[in-house]
């Protein structure tokens, strides 16, 4: 009989919950990042032995149960480091991110719970080929990006920036505006844009659509990526595009090729930073002077007072009761023209 599949949320661009298919596993030597596998969860469950379904639940998994998710690559610098070219001859997997990204861990974080461990089965396959995301990357006419864009950059993960474009979007939505949220760089995780979604924005989007289960690719390929991305937000009936650019621009994500492909178009940046100090060093490493600070830089008076102090810029908390209309009066400026 054939295995229930659980579903990760990398394979929502996928139809595999309509269509049928099959599993045939291919050599080490033939993978490659972004195709989909079958895998087998092995081991003792931790709090990690969760994961993001295709409809953004996260389902509770134990030893015996068959997933479908996608081979990919993580560099982390709070968590893990691995990736599907790090599996060995056993072929034993680690889910790297709550959506399912398989590859082997290499580093993690000693703070964290042991990872989910499963075996490989094979990759899905039809018609006796296999199935990559990039085959259900829907077509798109290029163009350039020709809409406003708020920017959202952080100087690591976990520094404020999915929280602080649900603000954003949020007021912006009570302004009137319609408004798309992206996320251009990082792991995939439909957790982050499925929040934007309910902040209020009238589309979202990220890479996974473009069909990369995260952006820890070669320069020249992300650049494809991005301009499909951009072709896609371009063609959307909005009036502003709040865009997420994964963690800090330096990091192996590619955030620098997406800010170097959206600053044209760039009418207001958010640096959301984890203290006052990594606000100095971005400014300084990445040449971008952003116009707010946010995150956990911004979390009491004092932070905000050396946030000024040390770069003249000002900051907001993005956890106080009034941050959303806080953000909304400095952005308000930059966005007269659509701005009632």
């Amino acid at each position: 009989m054939k295995p229930r599949y659980v579903l990760s949320s990398l394979t929502r661009i996928a139809d595999f919950d309509r269509e049928p298919f099959d599993v045939k596993p291919y050599s080490r030597e033939e993978w490659a990042e972004g195709d989909y596998v079958a895998a087998r969860v092995t081991g003792a469950a931790t709090p990690l032995y969760r994961l993001e379904s295709a409809s953004g639940r996260r389902v509770a998994l134990m030893a015996g149960d068959y997933v479908i998710s996608a081979l990919g690559t993580r560099a982390a610098t709070l968590e893990a480091v691995g990736g599907w070219r790090d599996v060995g001859p056993d072929r034993v997997l680690h889910s790297l991110t709550g959506a399912g990204l398989l590859g082997r861990a290499t580093s993690v974080s000693r703070t964290l719970p042991g990872f989910m461990t499963l075996d490989y089965v094979g990759h899905v396959v039809r018609d006796d080929g296999r199935l990559n995301m990039t085959d259900f990357v829907q077509p798109v006419t290029d163009a350039k990006i020709d809409i406003p864009v708020i920017l959202l950059i952080g100087t690591s993960m976990s520094s404020g920036k999915t929280t602080t474009g649900r603000l954003i979007i949020h007021e912006l939505k009570r302004c009137g505006l319609r408004v798309a949220g992206a996320k251009f760089t990082g792991a995939g995780r439909y957790h982050d844009i499925l929040s934007f979604g309910d902040a209020g924005a009238d589309h979202i989007m990220d890479f996974v659509d473009a069909g990369l289960p995260s952006t820890v690719v070669p320069g020249d390929e992300f650049r494809k990526t991005m301009r499909y991305m951009i072709s896609r937000v371009n063609a959307l009936d909005i009036d502003v595009l709040v865009a997420e650019a994964g963690a800090s621009p330096l990091e192996p994500y590619n955030g620098s090729v997406a800010v170097e492909m959206l600053k044209d178009k760039v009418r207001f940046t958010v640096l959301c930073a984890s203290d006052p100090y990594a606000v100095v060093g971005v400014i300084e490493a990445f040449g971008i002077r952003p116009d707010l600070v946010a995150g956990p830089a911004a979390a009491t008076d004092s932070a905000i007072s050396l946030v000024n102090a040390l770069t003249g810029i000002d900051a907001i908390d993005n956890l106080a009761p009034d941050a959303g209309p806080a953000f909304e009066q400095k952005i308000r400026p930059v966005l007269a023209g659509l701005l009632s």
